[in-house]
């Protein structure tokens, strides 16, 4: 468990799911001040960990969770809390830059090799004080190799960029070896940092609205998105329903 010595978590439910209530600067004070697994939620993720209990479980057991992405957002929002959403790319870079300045250590896991090399390239532009002291690729079958040369490098910050549910399943087996970083996963972040993805325009971004951008520019993602957000939605209403 993390030790809080900023301030205590205030968590909200969705779905039987816990939510940290933190706006992005405390959630990067919080993380910077503690350790463990960041899990960035969201309608497909919860959909996931209805079907799986070990994924229900990581989730549930996670230091740190934020609403990542409109649905949680909105479902939140029908069960009467007021929780900003936390888009996990702009928290992964905010992490990112405070632990630089810092003096702290990074560590990058995931996508292809040339991406994650490009993205290290990218942010080292923008954040002269990054210090990577490990980086790899996401193709590897063995997670413990990939775990014994982490613990070799131990960083403070690891950023993991695998896709759900299997970097969060990663980052909780790698905790256990480096209890004292700070890890989050990060989905397709690399890519946009890397240059290869543009990230949705600033009214997508503002509207809560990018997975909508994201499905426009590949239509193969809608199969993701739906049913699952509707139904996500319609669950949401029935739980508020059934426990007033």
């Amino acid at each position: 468990m993390w030790y809080n010595r900023l301030m205590d978590r205030d968590l909200v439910k969705i779905l039987g799911f816990n939510v940290d209530t933190f706006t992005l600067e405390q959630a990067v004070d919080y993380a910077f001040a503690n350790h463990g697994q960041i899990v960035t939620i969201n309608p497909e993720m919860i959909s996931t960990a209805n079907s799986l209990p070990e994924f229900a479980s990581i989730l549930n057991s996670a230091e740190l969770v934020v609403p990542d992405g409109v649905g949680v957002e909105l479902g939140l929002k029908i069960l009467g809390y007021s929780v900003s959403r936390i888009a996990g790319i702009e928290l992964g870079k905010a992490l990112i830059i405070k632990f630089s300045k810092e003096n702290k250590s990074v560590a990058f896991v995931g996508s292809k090799q040339e991406i994650v090399e490009k993205a290290v390239e990218n942010l080292k532009l923008e954040i002269p004080e990054l210090n990577v002291v490990y980086q790899h690729d996401g193709f590897f079958d063995n997670n413990q190799s990939i775990i014994d040369e982490l613990v070799k490098s131990s960083p403070d910050l690891v950023l993991v960029a695998l896709g759900s549910p299997k970097q969060e399943f990663f980052i909780n087996e790698l905790k256990k070896f480096l209890p004292n970083a700070v890890m989050i996963g990060l989905g397709g972040s690399f890519d946009v940092w890397s240059g290869v993805v543009k990230r949705a325009p600033k009214i997508y971004q503002k509207l809560g609205l990018e997975w909508l951008y994201r499905t426009l520019k590949q239509p193969e993602r809608f199969k993701r998105i739906f049913p699952t957000l509707p139904l996500f939605v319609l669950k949401v209403f029935k739980e508020r329903l059934f426990n007033k």
